[in-house]
């Protein structure tokens, strides 16, 4: 049995809030406290000084795509084009630096642009001649093709969600983007995999939650992750509805996976105008797109719980939400809420929410996956969630205090790589909402990018995603500021000199202050990532 000793720093315990030192006793923290303290009972440990350095409990990414945030990391990043002729250009670049095989690019956003529209089919060709490229919007629910690449999938029309001239939507862009992952080898895909995860522990990340899905990724996809071997951990959701318990047990052993939800889709995204909604867009006369009634919904859920498989669905309209409440108040009538609860079922996104339906879920246990930063990119009076809704809908998305106030359990993630794979950032976004009222304090969205993470999971243990003595040694060591603390409000007190009033605190959050660096990543006390 080894020891390792880590003094001279800042340790974020609850145990022990003026904690500078915590031994680590084989992968599991065996005390927190202070240096001298530290130094006399474990006179043999092997000490590691932190210089000052901030310790805190490592982060759970609870909704990511492995996969396709690695191809982004590797391949073509449209996220930075300003610009649909910069856009092009990238493309141009990017087709002569690479002259074999297909093109896939990520991250593109019009509504960012002075053009105000994607590239045309004409543009994407004149760009990449005769190339197989597949260009996924930002928030990845629709997407743009060459002509080369559309001619590969036989089939899609209008009714399959593809309009000449207009993003690929629905059944045809899944179509579209399987034809585009089934370009690649799988040497292209595990190299973007290692990227992904390698990105993920450098950013103090210690596992992530797959959604995956046959409208996503494939099952290929899902069991090549699996298989793939990294020290951050991975849990995978499959989205594929189910009508009995036996189809879900089947289902889940047949692919190895973990679960069945995930992006489990009842609707689509808002920026795509394929998030359901019950009054149309503000800025075109559509409801947006269903994949899932509420009969659908009530036989998953349904069919989950009696088999013991946690579940959740993608859903981000009102009208969408509508369906999931009345499917989980279904089974609730059926089951009992007991039984509904105790299996953790999730919601991914959650934006469209009202009160009434945030206190049944809360009723039932339900836990919210959450990305702050869809608020910080998209929210506010001039947003995009303003263009598309109005002012108005637009100011009721993401009302992050009402859910917790209620009891619901938010878990927080970045849906990379539809934003960028930064718990600080995702947690800073929490706490400064665009919508004034909807905002948590930062000590609250740490709690839930790293124990509410680590619960949306299936871990129920209560030490998951903290530092004390008998919890896992999952932990990240952090170059930070001077530590705050999150008053009532939205404003920051530094640590105060009455004892009484010590409380763990954490690195200054507020917009324009800089993040924290990451210095080391370890899980299960196994160094995964050393800056």
């Amino acid at each position: 049995m080894s020891t390792q000793l880590l003094v001279g720093g800042r340790v974020y315990s609850s145990s022990n809030p003026d904690a500078t030192a915590m031994a680590v006793t084989d992968g599991v923290v065996s005390w927190v406290g202070l240096d001298r303290a530290g130094r006399a009972l474990h006179p043999d440990a092997d000490i590691v000084d932190l210089g000052g350095a901030f310790v805190a409990p490592a982060f759970v990414d609870p909704h990511v795509h492995v996969t396709a945030l690695g191809l982004k990391l590797t391949g073509l990043d449209l996220s930075a084009a300003a610009s649909l002729r910069e856009c092009l250009e990238l493309l141009a670049a990017f087709a002569a630096a690479h002259p074999g095989g297909a093109l896939l690019g990520d991250g593109w956003d019009e509504t960012t642009w002075p053009e105000g529209r994607p590239p045309s089919v004409e543009e994407i060709e004149t760009a990449a001649p005769g190339r197989l490229v597949y260009l996924v919007r930002v928030d990845a629910h629709s997407a743009m093709a060459s002509a080369a690449l559309l001619d590969t999938v036989p089939g899609i029309t209008e009714a399959t969600g593809f309009t000449r001239g207009e993003p690929l939507r629905a059944d045809a862009h899944h179509r579209v983007r399987a034809a585009a992952l089934g370009a690649l080898d799988r040497t292209q895909r595990d190299r973007a995999r290692r990227a992904a995860l390698d990105a993920a522990a450098a950013n103090g990340i210690v596992a992530v939650h797959e959604c995956a899905g046959p409208d996503i990724s494939g099952e290929t996809d899902v069991r090549e992750l699996l298989e793939f071997t990294h020290g951050v951990e991975v849990r995978a959701y499959w989205g594929q509805a189910v009508r009995t318990a036996d189809e879900a047990r089947t289902l889940v052993k047949e692919l190895g996976v973990h679960a069945l939800g995930g992006d489990l889709f009842v609707d689509g995204s808002i920026g795509s105008h394929t998030a359901l909604l019950r009054a149309p867009y503000a800025d075109r006369d559509t409801l947006g797109t269903a994949y899932l009634d509420a009969d659908a919904i009530t036989a998953h859920i349904l069919a989950c719980t009696e088999a013991g498989i946690q579940t959740g669905f993608h859903v981000i309209g009102d009208a969408a939400m509508d369906a999931v409440v009345t499917g989980f108040e279904r089974v609730v009538t059926q089951l009992g809420g007991p039984a509904v609860a105790s299996r953790g079922h999730r919601l991914e996104h959650a934006e469209m929410i009202d009160a009434d339906q945030i206190a049944k879920l809360a009723q039932w246990g339900v836990i919210a996956s959450v990305q702050p930063a869809f608020d910080a990119a998209w929210g506010g009076p001039d947003g995009m969630y303003a263009t598309r809704l109005g002012a108005d809908r637009a100011a009721t998305l993401n009302p992050f205090s009402a859910m917790a106030a209620a009891g619901i359990s938010l878990a927080i993630g970045s849906d990379a790589p539809v934003t960028a794979l930064s718990p600080w950032e995702a947690i800073r976004a929490a706490a400064h909402h665009r919508t004034p009222g909807h905002q948590i304090s930062p000590r609250a969205a740490f709690a839930a990018a790293t124990r509410g993470a680590w619960r949306a999971g299936g871990v129920r243990d209560g030490m998951a995603g903290t530092l004390v003595a008998g919890a896992p040694a999952s932990y990240a060591i952090w170059d930070a500021e001077e530590l705050v603390v999150a008053a009532a409000s939205d404003t920051v007190q530094r640590w105060s000199t009455d004892p009484r009033s010590r409380v763990p605190g954490l690195p200054p959050l507020h917009p324009g202050a800089p993040l924290p660096r990451c210095l080391r990543t370890v899980h299960r006390g196994v160094t995964i990532h050393a800056a």
